[in-house]
This record gives C-alpha cells, sequence and structure tokens, in this order.
C-alpha cells in the first residue's frame, strides 16, 4: 500500500507537468494520450527511485498535502516551460498591430482561444521545432531530475528566488518578444515615415487607403522573408526555457 501510494505521487507530479507542458498542454492532443503518457512516465521513475524513500505522513490529511504539494511542483514545473512558449504569441500580435491585421482574428483549435494570425503562424513553426530539435526530451529528462534535486514531499517553496525569477522572466518575455517582431516593427516604421511625406507632398492622394494596402503587402512580404530567422529564435526561446526550468527548480530546493 505504501509503494502504491508512492506512485502516486509521482504520477501527481508528473501529469501535473504534462498537462501544463507545451505541445503536450495542446488541446488537439488526445487526452487519452496525455494520461497514458503520464501512467507510463510515472511507471519508469518509480522503477528508477525505486526503493522508495521515506515519506512522512500519518494522516489522510498529511497525505493530501503532499499530494497538494507535487502538484503545484508539478504545475510551476510545466508553467516555467509554456510561459515561454507564449512569447511567440505576444510577438504575433505585435506584429499584427504593426501590419494592419490586429483585427482579423481566429479560434485556434490548439488552444480554443482568440488569437492573431500571425502569432498562430509563430506558434506552430515553434511547436515543430521543438519537435525536430528533440527539445522533448529535454523536458522529460528534467522533469526526471527534479525527483531527484527536489524528491517528493522534498520541496521547499522560497517566494523571494521564485519572485525573483518570474521578474526576470517576464522582462525577457517582452525583450524575447520584440526581438522576434523587430524586422517588421523596423520595415513598417520606415512605410509610415515614407508614407507621411507623401501625404505632405502630394495631400491629394489617399494615403490611408494606400497604406493599408502597402503595410498588409510589406509585412507579409517581410514575414516571409525572415521566416530562416525562425530557427534562431526558438534556440533563444528553448535556451530561456532551460534557464527558467532552472530558476524554478533552484527555487524550491
Amino acid at each position: 500500500m505504501y509503494d502504491l501510494e508512492y506512485f502516486l505521487l509521482i504520477l501527481t507530479r508528473v501529469s501535473c507537468f504534462i498537462f501544463v507542458a507545451p505541445f503536450f498542454s495542446l488541446n488537439n492532443t488526445p487526452r487519452h494520450v496525455r494520461v497514458a503518457l503520464s501512467l507510463f512516465t510515472a511507471a519508469l521513475l518509480y522503477q528508477t527511485l525505486s526503493p522508495a524513500p521515506a515519506v512522512e505522513y500519518h494522516t489522510i490529511a498529511g497525505y493530501s498535502a503532499v499530494v497538494l504539494k507535487e502538484a503545484v511542483t508539478g504545475l510551476m514545473l510545466g508553467l516555467g516551460t509554456s510561459m515561454c512558449s507564449a512569447i511567440v504569441n505576444f510577438a504575433g500580435h505585435i506584429a499584427d498591430m504593426e501590419t494592419g491585421l490586429s483585427m482579423v482574428t481566429l479560434m485556434d483549435p490548439a488552444t480554443r482561444e482568440s488569437t492573431s494570425i500571425t502569432g498562430v503562424y509563430y506558434q506552430y513553426v515553434v511547436m515543430l521545432l521543438l519537435i525536430v530539435s528533440g527539445m522533448y526530451r529535454y523536458l522529460f529528462g528534467a522533469l526526471a531530475d527534479t525527483f531527484v534535486l527536489v524528491p517528493v514531499n522534498g520541496a521547499i517553496f522560497r517566494m523571494d528566488s521564485l519572485l525573483t525569477s518570474m521578474v526576470k522572466f517576464l522582462a525577457d518575455y517582452i525583450i524575447i518578444g520584440f526581438r522576434i517582431c523587430l524586422p517588421i516593427f523596423c520595415v513598417i516604421l520606415m512605410l509610415n515615415a515614407i508614407l507621411g511625406v507623401l501625404a505632405k507632398v502630394s495631400p491629394q492622394m489617399n494615403m490611408f487607403a494606400v497604406g493599408i494596402q502597402l503595410k498588409i503587402l510589406v509585412g507579409l512580404s517581410v514575414l516571409f522573408l525572415t521566416a530562416s530567422m525562425l530557427p534562431d529564435a526558438a534556440n533563444f526561446i528553448f535556451q530561456r526555457m532551460k534557464e527558467s526550468i532552472v530558476a524554478i527548480v533552484g527555487g524550491m530546493m
């Protein structure tokens, strides 16, 4: 019975991580697959960690507190990775605001949220690169290492360290998002300056009607030409994802 309870504690952390982590948390990923993956991963970790170390609890309330602690640990680890993938949605919103496509939103079947066109494009490219580059193996490896660094019922939430890492990530969140959409931002800024000069030179031209078409055409052209830069941006995001996981684990040791 004690081994079963210890296995359920491992399953709690693993399942909470998988249901929040990028790619696995998408709604188009079948829930049966996520449940089976959680059970299989927990079974492998249980065999690795056996014999089970002692976890102190005496009542049902004490065991429930341990379950909640493991759930929070898994959710925080998954949140540190999923927030990094949200950077591309932020960059897509900025790019659509510059090109005039901010009002053209669609329902993303993966997240069931109203997102911009460029944000969906960036998100699926980053998810594809996450699979191709093998980043998902790092996520599972990091999850397995947390059971060594932060054993079951051994998490100590240092709020100062966690808050510092969260503030640092939010600062990097804005910087990385602007770096991704910087080519579109600069080109549209130059186009606005040119349209402003033309509006002064020839007031009889309707620059509003001409500008909307030019912004969309130039924005899509820059988006197409800068597609080769997305792997480097994805590597930069993945590096920040690793640093975020390390910072979160350090705040719970």
